[in-house]
Parts: structure tokens; sequence; C-alpha cells
């Protein structure tokens, strides 16, 4: 299977997980009108095919390590199936923290949402396999929290005058579902971290291919619940709605999610090398939310005609997030 050999390998491995975690959301741009419960099933499509694609490919060529399917084989239940827990995780953080977006708004519950996950995500991945130096990569996660900080007060300041209070109760809801979002979400990646560990661990292609059956069989239930009764308050929506949707907004949910799934699984991958670690994969591949924000920036112009003091802001964002990545990504090396 393919296995950075390299420092080097692993940390491109690392950009392009934060090119693919940071730019997937394009494709619900390009998808006007479609209900999120409604994309998540093409979404959770890509991801399940996507994961299986890699799998039978870099997953299975080279000289180094398994195959997948031998892989398969010769893994523990127990690290089967905690992957596949880590995609169940995964899966209700997300769409926890898509409710919450909808209801409290980018600048309440992205922040709260993605920088709570990001510091229990390090933290705890950190705890279960100690890998790089701590200072480096917990300072670097400091500034790269800063960074969401900013950014979230840049769309304060962009949206003053356009949201409720936060004293709301609806926004009070939006809080708390971030809050629940990023818990969950920090906890998913440990999980697949134990998965890849032990004399019967799963490789990270096999980790990543039981990951995204775990979000696929979690979907069921939960998105399907939420097709009903909505947590942002809209209304109700049915499959007829589904199949009445353009064919290209379902090919760029598919597209969506197979982007998702290849930054997973290079990061799962780059988590694997020697010197890199989980705790350090991971908080680089959060790096996305200043993937996101360049995307939002300077393609989507959402801050076109924004207050100066929110450019300032966004400014420093880049500022912060960069030096902090740079820390990060040097941890392993000292």
């Amino acid at each position: 299977m393919f296995e950075p050999q390299s420092y080097a390998g692993a940390l491109v491995c690392m950009a392009v997980t934060m090119l693919c975690w940071g730019s997937w959301a394009n494709t619900r741009k390009l998808t006007p009108g479609f209900r999120f419960p409604l994309f998540y099933w093409d979404y959770v499509s890509g991801l399940l095919a996507a994961t299986l694609v890699l799998g039978l490919t870099l997953g299975s060529m080279g000289a180094t390590g398994r195959s997948l399917t031998d892989d398969l084989a010769q893994a523990g239940a127990g690290n089967l199936t905690l992957a596949m827990i880590s995609g169940v995780d995964f899966n209700v953080a997300n769409l926890l923290l898509v409710a919450a977006i909808e209801v409290a708004g980018l600048a309440v519950a992205f922040p709260v949402g993605i920088g709570l996950a990001l510091v229990v995500g390090a933290v705890s991945s950190y705890v279960v396999n100690p890998a790089g130096n701590a200072e480096m990569l917990f300072g670097g996660v400091a500034l790269v929290v800063a960074a969401i900080v900013c950014d979230a007060a840049a769309y304060r300041l962009r949206e003053r005058g356009q949201r409720a209070n936060t004293q709301h109760p609806t926004a009070q809801r939006g809080i708390w579902l971030s809050v629940a979002a990023g818990l969950l979400m920090g906890t998913f990646y440990p999980l697949v971290a134990r998965a890849m560990q032990g004399s019967h661990a799963a490789g990270p292609y096999s980790a990543s291919l039981l990951f995204a059956l775990g979000v696929a069989l979690c979907a069921l239930p939960v998105n399907g619940a939420l097709m009903r009764w909505p947590l942002d308050g809209g209304k109700p929506t049915t499959l007829r709605a589904y199949g009445d949707a353009p064919m290209r907004w379902h090919l760029w949910g598919a597209l969506g999610g197979a982007v998702w799934a290849l930054g997973a699984t290079l990061n799962f991958v780059a988590a694997e090398a020697g010197r890199v670690g989980p705790a350090v994969s991971y908080a680089m591949g959060q790096g996305a939310t200043m993937v996101t924000a360049a995307w939002g920036v300077f393609v989507w112009r959402e801050f076109a005609g924004a207050p100066r003091a929110a450019r300032w802001l966004l400014a420093a964002m880049f500022t912060l997030f960069l030096a902090g990545l740079t820390l990060v990504a040097l941890a392993p090396l000292h």
C-alpha cells in the first residue's frame, strides 16, 4: 500500500487533507435549494465509494504493507469496531454542527464547534499516541484557536444587525448544538488512532473504509430522523424532494463526500508515519478552517463591503493560522 517514506511525504498528505477538508463545502454552495439532509445522502454515498476505491488502489498497491483485503482479514474485531464507531461519532457531530450553523450562524457555531473539536481532538490524540514536541504542538494549536476566534469576530462584524442577539432562545439552542458537535467531533479521531494500534491493528485504508461504513450506517436512522424533525426549525422534507432534485446536485453531493474522504484517508496515512502521530496529523488537518475562509473571502466574496475592522481581523486570522500550522508542522522534527 502507499505510505509516505519520509516526513516530507507525510507533510504533503496533511496539506492535501487541509485542502480537501477545507474545500468540500464548496459543493454545498453549488446546490442551492437542496435541503442539507437530502444533500447528505449523496455526500455519504460519495464518502463510502471513495474510501473503497482508495483502499483498492492506493491501499493495495506497492511493496510496503498489506493490501486492503489482507489487512481487513488480519485486523482484530475490536480494532475494526473502533474504526466504525468513530464514523458513527463523526456523523452525529457533523449533523449537529450543520444544524447549529443553520440556527445560530457561522459566527457562533463554527468557532465554538471547530475550536472545541480542535482542542479536544489534539489533546486526546496526543494522550493515545504522544508523538512530536508537546510545547510546539499545543502552542500551534493555541494559535489556531486564536485564528478561529478572529474569524468569528470578523463574521460578527459582517453580520451585525442581521442576526438575532445571542441571548435569544433560538441562538442559545445553536450554542448548545455547537458545544455538543465540538465535543463529539473532537473524540472521533482518537478512536481512529486506537483502531490503528496494537498487534492486530487496522491499517489506515481499512480504518478509513470502516469509518465510512460507520458514517453510512449511522446516517440511515439519524439523517432520516432529521428529514422529519429538522433541528434548524425548518419544514420536514421527503425522499420525493430528493428524487426531484437536479442530477447535478446529486453529483456535487457525491463529489463533496469523495473529496472529504480523500482528505481523511491521507490524514490517517500520515498519522501512521513514524515521526508524525495522530495529534499532529489531526491538528494539521483542522487547518482546513483557513482554507474554507480563503474560499469564502477570495472566491465567494463573502466579505465584499464588510467593515474595515473585519478585514483586519481576517488578516490576523490568516497570520495566526499560518504561524500555528508552522509550529504544528515542525513539532515532529524536535
